[in-house]
């Protein structure tokens, strides 16, 4: 199914689009194989200006000599056999340029020094067991490397079972919606007019497509009023003004960054800035840089001068070794070292770690001032230096040696960000997974001192609660390692449980930030653990949803009726000023149908109505769920439903494939005071049209009235043109946009056409069994309800979506599937052309098509496929297929992917590939000619740790 909120972002099909035209290797490569079946050629899109020089593939922009994996999107996914380079080249006036390319790396992959190697998920090429490889003696640099490796360790883990690793799984996170973290040291401006100030700021970056949330920090200066986001040439290309009642951080969101932008981001070419208001302005400003540590980091601290005006400062990023007492960390500064004309001379530094200004470790080391980052490990920490860590009572401090000695120094914390630490429980992520309908829900608060807040909350239990647990991954299966228990703050009669643990140790709150901790339900039906769900981030969003308080629970225990289900949830929803809803819905374990198509990840859709089930009132849609998270804004919300709210008598449900009636529901409670419907620009979006009219002066007063055929329109109102009735006008911020109306199929042999009407009718004279047709469709549930253009739509009938205030959407089909009520909308797929200069003929048409002189064969010509009737082919690469065939896609430089099948459904593509089980053993392995990982046989694990137990390496960290 196709969200309305999908359609409107352009997202609803991202994974076929990014499969039929996002899959660009360089074509020299491709043309080596005899006949590539997909689109596979490099982007047209020219080389950044400003000097930047590079490669343009997939959306994305990379620096000279970058090597990446190419993504094809869903079903394919990540091409971990092939390899692409951004190679550079000169053009004949000396100009550098970057060319891709692209080539198999299987055959250079290395010969594993171990008996039984094996191919882990997201791998090219096998490895050996953990343990199992011929390590070589020499031990890891214990700086830098160290957050490389742990990094490369957390992103294989991500490919893992969820019971086996407690990292994200990348299932988690919407197709394409990779996330990029950046890093920015704000100190103060030293070449500016502006009074200098020892003021010290640390800004966290988390890129998601085309959004950016921030979370910025910040030491010895007054509250900021604005940040800045520079381009690459100094100009503004972003300003954030910080309301008056927040914080000592400061949370934010720019959305909808260019593509120039983003690629000056991907390229360390911004820079931010931040400014008071207040009597002595003050201003900081850094450059944003992408710092492998980011991936690693748990613990932070933000280094300042006590001296006044001293533009110095500086952040340490550091972690704890994942199963040593060592205290990893990466020093950024800025100031504390002058730069020289010449050559930079090595400064001596010392690093001290200090509690009550007493020094218990000391570091001496030499750096530059052109290179002042510093990277290090602090072995063996005591238990009391880790108690003190897990406190924030440990300070570290960074001075220079010699005649004029500078000092910056901060206390140790756990890292700090805007992001929410939450978790859902539900039966399908329980040690013995189950399907119950219960969830749980919970969300925690991380103090500079080491306690941990915590919310909890449950629903839908098939008896009563018996212990509830904050626990480690287990060690062995069914084992469980409990590490706090909060069954003592458990309240039976509101099902919830708060309260504080202020016993946090330090390899608690590392474990906590790396998502490595659990909490578990047990009940008296079952006591090893009814729910279960991993405490992880939630990024921060920027929706004015509080997240603060406990969301609202979405069980399937509370849908009419109760679905077993092993799914669970839940949503923080909120309504502003302008009564517009704001909600942000996590769900863990949705079903997944085995006919979900080429949308293998739209796992479901989120709708909220009224909880009287009698009433024939609709649904509205809100988001579909790609992933474990939907979020958005909806502004056109009726006054009856925002009344419903108001009272609590509103519901908030989740559908899937298999259950479209709704999997997972909660009741929701949002008091406002909206009697009047939500608010917009110009009235009510529905009947803005006749509302309006009434009052034509005031209209005209409006700057985003529309003036068509002689007469004012509301911005967002929907009209029949005079000058053709087969037509839908709507109005869009002074732009009219026109559609042409798409008429449903009719069932009847004979038809007639009404002067008055665009559609054609059945002919009640001829086919009186057909006359109560369109009566059936307004007296009757069956068939499905339409929330864009408010219509009902008989079974199997097609029509454009028609999606406020974009209008009618050509690009998509939506049919009516059975009278079960279920709209499955599509993205037309359009043909791969073999012209060089395809045109679009009309503005208003979908897809591109070749000039008459270029068009291939008139058997083979591209049919509208929104209006065509008859049974269409789809065309695959260069490949012709009849409807309901089958085949296995060829990728180049891949061969044939017999993991994906796909199929032609009346003109359209889709694939899907195949579902695997999910594994709970620690030992997973893929064979070669096998489409899903395994786990390895008991026998299988015994025979491998027998043979490497003498090779295992001692590591230290």
């Amino acid at each position: 199914m196709l969200p309305l909120g999908g359609m409107r972002t352009g997202r609803a099909l991202r994974a076929l689009l990014l499969l039929l035209s996002c899959a660009w290797l360089q074509p020299a490569a491709a043309s080596r194989l005899k006949s590539p079946a997909l689109p596979i050629q490099s982007e047209r899109e020219p080389v950044p200006s400003k000097g930047l020089s590079g490669c343009s593939f997939g959306g994305w922009f990379y620096s000279l000599e970058d090597t990446w994996h190419p993504d094809l999107g869903e079903p394919f996914g990540v091409m971990h056999c092939v390899q692409c380079f951004c190679e550079p080249q000169k053009s004949r006036r000396g100009k550098v340029f970057g060319k891709v390319n692209c080539k198999n790396i299987k055959q250079d992959c290395p010969e594993p020094h171990c008996d039984h190697p094996v191919l882990l998920p997201g791998h090219c090429c096998k490895t050996c067991p953990k343990g199992g490889d011929k390590l070589s003696e020499s031990l890891p640099d214990p700086g830098f490397e160290y957050f490389q490796e742990k990094g490369k360790e957390k992103e294989d883990d991500l490919h893992k079972s969820y019971n086996d690793r407690s990292y994200l799984s990348s299932e988690d996170m919407v197709p394409g919606e990779s996330r990029t973290d950046f890093v920015a040291l704000l100190t103060a401006v030293t070449e500016s007019w502006l009074p200098s100030s020892n003021g010290v700021a640390r800004a966290r970056f988390s890129l998601t497509r085309t959004s950016l949330a921030f979370s910025i920090t910040y030491q010895r200066m007054g509250h900021p009023s604005k940040i800045i986001f520079l381009d690459s040439d100094g100009t503004t290309a972003f300003e954030y003004k910080v309301p008056k009642g927040q914080s000592d951080m400061i949370c934010g969101v720019w959305k909808n960054l260019s593509k120039p932008l983003l690629r000056q981001l991907q390229n360390e070419q911004m820079r931010i800035t931040m400014a008071t208001s207040t009597s002595r302005r003050e201003e900081v400003e850094g450059k944003i840089i992408k710092h492998r540590a980011l991936f690693a980091e748990t613990f932070s601290s933000t280094l300042t001068c006590e001296d006044q005006n001293q533009a110095m400062g500086g952040i340490a990023m550091l972690t704890l070794s994942d199963t040593e007492n060592n205290l990893h960390f990466i020093l950024l500064l800025q100031g504390l070292l002058t730069h020289t004309h010449t050559d930079p001379p090595l400064v001596p530094i010392k690093v001290q770690l200090l509690y009550r200004q007493h020094v218990l470790r000391e570091i001496r080391a030499n750096i530059t001032a052109h290179d002042p980052d510093f990277a290090e490990v602090l072995m063996d920490l005591s238990s009391r230096e880790l108690f003190w860590l897990s406190r924030g009572q440990l300070e570290i401090a960074v001075a220079t040696e010699g005649q004029d000695p500078r000092q910056i120094s901060g206390f140790i914390t756990g890292r700090k960000s805007c992001d929410t630490i939450q978790s859902v429980m539900s039966s399908g992520d329980a040690l013995t997974p189950g399907k119950t309908g219960g969830v749980g829900s919970a969300i925690f608060n991380l103090h500079d001192n080491g306690t941990l807040d915590y919310q909890v909350q449950v629903a839908g239990l098939s008896g009563e609660v018996v212990g509830l647990t904050i626990e480690l991954k287990p060690r062995r299966r069914h084992k469980r390692s409990v590490l706090y228990d909060l069954t003592p703050e458990f309240e039976g009669a509101l099902g919830r449980a708060r309260g504080s643990w202020s016993r946090l140790e330090a390899r608690h709150i590392h474990m906590l930030l790396q998502n490595e901790l659990f909490i578990n339900v047990a009940t008296a039906h079952s006591q090893e653990g009814e729910l279960r769900g991993q405490i992880r981030s939630l990024l921060y969003s920027g929706l004015g949803a509080p997240r603060h308080e406990l969301p609202t629970p979405l069980a399937g225990q509370l849908v009419a009726p109760p679905v077993q289900t092993s799914a669970g949830g839940h949503a923080w929803i909120s309504v502003d000023e302008r009564c517009h809803l704001h909600y942000e819905i996590v769900v863990a374990g949705l079903s997944k149908g085995d006919d979900l198509a080429v949308n293998a990840h739209l796992h479901g859709l989120a709708e909220i109505g009224e909880m009287d089930e009698s009433s024939n009132a609709p649904k509205r849609l809100l988001a579909g769920f790609y992933g474990v998270q939907a979020r958005g804004v909806l502004e056109d919300l009726s006054a009856e439903l925002l009344q419903h709210l108001d009272r609590g008598a509103a519901f908030l449900q989740v559908s899937t494939k298999l259950n479209p009636r709704g999997e997972i529901r909660g009741r929701v409670h949002v008091p406002n005071n909206c009697e009047l419907g939500a608010q917009s620009e110009a009235g009510d979006d529905s009947e803005g049209g006749e509302v309006l009219a009434r009052d034509p002066e005031e209209l005209k007063k409006d700057p985003n009235t529309c003036f068509f055929e002689n007469q004012h329109h509301a911005h967002g109102s929907r009209w029949t043109p005079n000058y053709d009735k087969c037509f839908s006008c709507s109005c869009q911020k002074r732009t009219v946009i026109c559609d042409p109306v798409i008429c449903p199929v009719l069932t009847c042999a004979r038809t007639i056409q009404p002067e008055d009407k665009c559609c054609p009718v059945c002919d009640e004279r001829k086919e009186p069994t057909d006359t109560t047709v369109p009566e059936k469709l307004e007296e009757h549930t069956e068939g499905c309800y339409f929330e864009g253009d408010q219509k009902m739509h008989a079974p199997g009938t097609t029509w454009h979506p028609f999606v406020p205030p974009f209008g009618y959407i050509k690009c998509a089909v939506c049919t009516c599937k059975g009278s079960a009520g279920e709209v499955h909308c599509e993205k037309v797929t359009c043909p791969v052309l073999t012209c060089s200069r395809p045109v679009r003929r009309n503005p208003s048409d979908c897809c591109k098509e070749c000039p008459e002189e270029e068009k291939p064969p008139a058997g083979l010509e591209h049919a509208d496929m929104m209006q065509a009737d008859g049974t269409l082919h789809c065309k695959f690469g260069k490949n012709y297929y009849q409807n309901s065939d089958n085949w296995h896609p060829r990728v180049p430089l891949v061969g044939e992917m017999k993991c994906i099948n796909c199929w032609c459904d009346h003109g359209v593509t889709k694939c899907q590939r195949k579902q695997c089980p999910v594994l709970t053993c620690q030992n997973i392995t893929r064979k070669d000619d096998e489409c899903c990982p395994e786990c390895l046989r008991e026998e299988e694990e015994e025979d491998l740790m027998m043979k490497v137990a003498d090779k295992k390496p001692s590591w230290r960290h």
